[in-house]
């Protein structure tokens, strides 16, 4: 994971500021920075970390592993907040919002769904979120999160309800049903 956090910083000093074309759901494209897109670098580390287990050992460790995984994805964000004092503080928020969803549909299906569904929000968010005052200013829709300024302590307020929502989703056991090991 501090690669990736390391390949974050990296690619939001070199081209984090440079404008990119992203099909609109709604035709056409909109124009996004890339720096808004690096949180999915940090997010496909954690999956694929998340996604490597050693069955026999993590059902018989003393410490459920599972304690483990969720501290160091807490341990990443939190050293993504340090690197947004230096990247902006957009991404470490937005890569809350992000990993609640991405923890949140692991939990329902699996890591490649997840990592899709925080692509698709990106997306549908850049897409859909945005609009347009009279003045010609774009603003974004109240549920855009990903697109709201940094310094917007709303926007921070739901990203840490939905990161710790999305941290106690995945924390939870499989009912014995749906349990696959």
């Amino acid at each position: 994971m501090p690669a990736a956090l390391a390949l974050l910083t990296l690619v939001c000093w070199v081209l984090g500021g440079t404008e990119v074309p992203v099909p609109s759901f709604l035709g056409g494209m909109v124009s996004m920075r890339v720096q808004y897109f690096t949180p999915v670098l940090v997010i496909g580390a954690i999956l694929y970390c998340l996604d490597r287990r050693l069955n026999a050992p993590e059902n018989t460790a003393v410490v459920r592993v599972k304690r483990w995984d969720l501290a160091a994805v807490t341990a990443a964000v939190a050293l993504c907040h340090l690197l947004g004092l230096i990247v902006g503080m957009d991404i470490p928020r937005n890569l809350m919002v992000l990993l609640a969803v991405a923890l949140t549909v692991r939990r329902l299906s699996n890591e490649a769904a997840a990592g899709a569904a925080c692509l698709l929000l990106l997306l549908a968010n850049a897409s859909l979120g945005r609009v347009y005052q009279p003045s010609g200013q774009p603003t974004g829709q109240w549920w855009a999160i990903t697109l709201y300024p940094s310094g917007d302590l709303s926007a921070w307020t739901v990203a840490a309800v939905l990161f710790t929502g999305g941290l106690l989703a995945s924390g939870q056991r499989l009912s014995p049903m749906r349990s696959f090991t």
